[in-house]
């Protein structure tokens, strides 16, 4: 790296930290906490357990967003001051130092951007992540459960919580459908780039003749929906099924149908939840399962009426990204255009670029 080089980068970073701010609005967050602060001074504020935990988690969310702000922005300022110090003073060395942490300095502003482009009223909140092999039997199936251990080795990384809420094994491998629950600050706002169909390209480890397959599997992510999001289902809208859990669980969940399935008759969405000895917390964890999907779809509607793009279009079958192990290595992702050649470590969990890459070309639309 060169003068020249460097000035460009410090030119750059000032103009994405001014568009930062510009969302961030950190003047205005800063009004907002000290009137929350003040609220936290009145008594009767606590005697609303329910408004106060969601005050504390605005807070939170403000605070957090705050700091991070003025690190970046203290970052930028102190290179930009050093950088002109070190150039009047002919210091050489501090000149290198600088160069050295260049990359540091681009990686903090990207943190910055990703953050606010994680923004949307259900960013924050937790995923619910449903995969579904497409047609192939035992490829596809086995596709999905490499999808599924992607996932959790990902959500593992971030320091997240998973819980399985539905898991059926495939005959003789893989996985027939799977629905988890990622819990961690903004794991909506990352996985909802998720959505779509994955394609796999590689040497079938199921064939006898080592041939090239082709396989295919539908990845679902919806917010958690919290209890402020009001969504009316009755009963005449949805037909409820129970049968007997597939899953670990002991005895009990072979002899009994405690596992819940739930079809939302005017959508078709099928929801089903086996993780719980009991139907009756089954059946809650599916209507929460239902509800988020549902908010979802609606998201989804939302979108496409802005856009002018059509529901059918934008849907789930829209293939997203492709694996590809033979005869190359590569990831091709169809929304940011970008290719990476990391395949193992992708599959591994190592997707934070990915999914920064798209949600920033998104953005640019």
């Amino acid at each position: 790296m060169d003068n020249y080089e460097y000035t460009e980068l410090l030119k750059n970073v000032k103009i994405k930290l001014r568009n930062i701010a510009g969302v961030v609005e950190p003047e205005k967050i800063k009004v907002r906490l000290l009137a929350i602060k003040e609220l936290e001074n009145e008594q009767e504020f606590w005697t609303n357990a329910e408004n106060a935990a969601k005050i504390q988690k605005e807070k939170t969310q403000l605070q957090r967003k705050l700091n991070k702000y003025n690190v970046a922005k203290e970052a930028v300022e102190d290179a930009i001051e050093l950088y002109a110090m070190a150039k009047d003073e002919n210091d050489e060395e501090s000149i290198e130092t600088l160069y050295g942490d260049a990359a540091n300095l681009e990686n903090q502003i990207r943190g910055m951007e990703i953050e606010v482009l994680l923004s949307g009223d259900s960013d924050a909140n937790n995923a619910i992540l449903s995969i579904h092999p497409g047609a192939g039997g035992t490829e596809s199936q086995d596709w999905a459960e490499i999808l599924l251990r992607m996932y959790k080795n990902w959500a593992q990384r971030r320091g997240f919580v998973v819980e399985v809420l539905d898991y059926q094994s495939g005959e003789e491998a893989g996985i027939k459908d799977v629905s988890i629950i990622i819990k961690g600050e903004n794991a909506y706002g990352y996985l909802k780039v998720e959505n779509g169909i994955h394609r796999l390209v590689r040497i079938s480890p199921f064939d006898s003749n080592a041939k090239r397959h082709t396989s295919f599997s539908s990845v679902m992510v919806s917010p958690e929906v919290d209890d402020d999001i009001n969504i009316v289902i009755e009963d005449k809208d949805i037909r409820i099924d129970t049968y007997r859990s597939s899953g670990a669980g002991g005895q009990h969940v072979n002899k009994t149908e405690s596992a819940i399935r739930i079809t939302h008759i005017e959508t078709n969405v099928v929801v089903q939840c086996q993780n719980d000895r009991s139907q009756h917390r089954n059946k809650a964890t599916a209507m929460k399962m239902l509800k988020s999907r549902l908010y979802e779809l609606e998201l989804e509607t939302q979108k496409a009426k802005e856009s002018g793009v059509s529901k059918s279009e934008i849907g789930w079958g829209h293939q997203i990204r492709s694996y590809v192990m033979q005869p190359y290595q590569q990831v091709k992702d169809t929304r940011s255009h970008e290719a990476y050649s990391n395949v193992s470590a992708i599959l591994d969990g190592d997707i934070d670029q990915m999914i920064e890459d798209v949600l920033i070309a998104q953005n640019k639309q």
